[in-house]
């Protein structure tokens, strides 16, 4: 996963957790605009995501965090 998009993930995850809470969930779409803008970027993101850690669609946002912390 590139650095910047590994960044952006954090600061939403930062951000809500923030807003509501420890127990927040999300999914990867909460990292994108509704439009599809960049679906290189969509695409790096579903894959980490489904692919490679084989997540459920919301998973708390503080798992999400973590995981992306450990790999710095």
């Amino acid at each position: 996963m590139r650095e910047t998009l590994r960044q952006k993930i954090i600061e939403v995850c930062d951000r809500k957790i923030k807003q509501k809470g420890e127990n927040v969930g999300l999914s990867f779409y909460a990292f994108f605009a509704n439009k599809n803008d960049d679906p290189e970027l969509l695409m790096e993101a579903a894959e980490w995501w489904i692919k490679t850690h084989q997540l459920d669609h919301f998973e708390k946002a503080a798992k999400i965090k973590k995981m992306l912390q450990a790999i710095e």
